[in-house]
């Protein structure tokens, strides 16, 4: 055998057996205030992973993670993978007492995936700090930015789930490779999806991951991004429905709820000057935008009667309530969403409407939407979206054979994900004998029951890290 084919050998039994050259993470004060009293690293990692996990073709990204060091001795390490696709660790920040109540005597270490904060950017330029929209994008820099990655397609295919899947594996297997202390993993949404999907590429040295809020199982139409909105009025038809079913609310209506909802959306529509009130003028989107935060879910009711007798003081209250509601996430740096990254991302694996119905039409989306009480825009903002796309592999639309022992929490009343989507993973993992992974169903939840039910979601962690039994919760 040559020298050459010796290394490479060597290379390959060192990526599948997780033995890794590269040093921990370098941490140091952080340059920003987002977080006092953290840590900051930069991780340099592949552009590109072949299937071993080994450096393809393409440029080197930088990682960016931030550490929230225990308060006191740390007695272990959570890992936090933020959703989207598009969204930073910065998601995170505003919710250290629950997790610090959650995880107490544990570091906290938060990365921006490929794409996102403070990582390596897909429109560099564009998406600077310094630039005219910060890390968002603002007046000319969308239609450059879009330029450039057409015109540099191959590098925008390099920001793939399956790519961000192997830095997961980097960070983690590089920072703990001596470290014995007990170290879990959480993920969100998109986050669960990145995690499910590092976990088919090579184990991870954790003793327990989180999974909050799954993704629909890619693949399945009725489920995929381009049937959003039908997902959002199903969950919202299930909140009408309570108000009938309860007396106070059916008497405040005096109807059943659905039908005073059809009959708001066409006074609204009918209205211009009402119309302008409603964020985005389109009351359905901003009723489906209500079923994702309990307190604004909870005044729909009182919204709708009020709206039906030409008032307009009601719609106040539910904006600040929303307001707010995206207040207490924060508004940091590095917190404005990645749109290129959730375009590339979304139209490549979990939009089916590229490959089903390439040809559809906006007017298409509208009449298939018509009779709906809910909606969302986002088969809208995905069709036709000008961006580039990356081949599906071989992981696409498959569950890892192995997992470590795993909870997943998820809301029944979760407009993004239909709860029998998430429970049936769960079942499926339970089937394939995958690993020790359990359930956590909270009753009336939507998505992100770290951020909309804490409550719950601490009983659900305390109990999973205690080694207790999963247990249902009531938001």
């Amino acid at each position: 055998m040559t020298f050459s084919r010796r290394l490479t050998l060597l290379a390959a039994l060192c990526a599948s057996a997780g033995l890794h050259a590269q040093p921990p993470l370098s941490f140091s004060p952080c340059a920003d205030t987002a977080v006092p009293g953290s840590l900051c690293a930069v991780k340099d990692v592949y552009g590109a992973y072949d299937e071993r996990g080994l450096p393809a073709a393409g440029e080197s990204l930088e990682l960016f993670v931030r550490k929230i060091p225990a308060e006191g001795k740390a007695t272990g390490t959570l890992w936090l993978v933020a959703g989207g696709p598009g969204e930073s660790g910065a998601t995170f920040y505003s919710l250290l007492p629950t997790l610090r109540r959650s995880f107490p005597g544990f570091d906290l270490l938060i990365p921006d995936h490929r794409g996102t904060g403070n990582s390596t950017r897909l429109c560099p330029a564009e998406e600077a700090e310094d630039s005219p929209g910060g890390r968002a994008l603002a007046g000319a820099e969308w239609a450059s930015c879009f330029a450039s990655l057409n015109q540099a397609a191959q590098r925008a295919r390099q920001f793939s789930i399956t790519n961000a899947a192997n830095d997961l594996q980097e960070l983690i297997r590089d920072e703990h490779y001596t470290d014995k202390r007990p170290v879990y993993l959480y993920g969100v949404s998109y986050g669960t999806q990145l995690i499910l999907r590092s976990l088919q590429l090579r184990s991870l040295p954790v003793k327990g991951i989180i999974l909050d809020s799954l993704t629909p199982p890619q693949g399945r139409s009725r489920q995929d991004l381009s049937y959003r909105s039908h997902m959002v009025d199903r969950v919202g038809l299930e909140v009408l429905e309570q108000c009938d079913e309860d007396r106070a609310c059916h008497a405040l209506l005096g109807e059943d709820a659905a039908v005073v909802q059809a009959r708001v959306l066409d006074k609204v529509q009918a209205d211009p000057a009402l119309l302008a009130k409603i964020p985005g003028k389109n009351l359905k989107y901003f009723m489906g935008s209500l079923l994702d935060v309990p307190a604004a879910r909870a005044r729909i009711p009182y919204l709708l009667r009020d709206l039906d007798q030409g008032g307009d003081t009601e719609l106040a209250a539910v904006r600040a309530i929303m307001t707010a509601a995206a207040a207490s996430l924060g508004d940091y740096a590095q917190s404005p969403l990645s749109v290129p990254l959730a375009g590339i991302i979304s139209n490549s694996e979990n939009n089916l409407q590229p490959f089903s119905a390439p040809g559809m039409r906006a007017s298409d989306i509208e009449q298939g939407e018509a009779h709906l009480l809910f909606a969302s825009p986002l088969p809208g903002l995905l069709l036709n979206n000008g961006l580039p796309t990356y081949r599906r592999d071989d992981y696409y639309a498959r569950l890892p054979m192995r997992i470590p022992r795993m909870l997943v929490l998820q809301g029944t009343w979760d407009a993004k994900t239909p709860y029998r989507a998430g429970a049936g993973q769960v079942g499926l993992l339970q089937y394939n004998k995958a690993g020790d992974v359990s359930l956590s169903t909270v009753q009336h939840a939507p998505h992100f029951i770290l951020w909309t039910a804490p409550a719950c979601f601490e009983q659900a962690v305390t109990r999973f890290i205690g080694g207790k039994p999963a247990r249902d919760c009531t938001l």
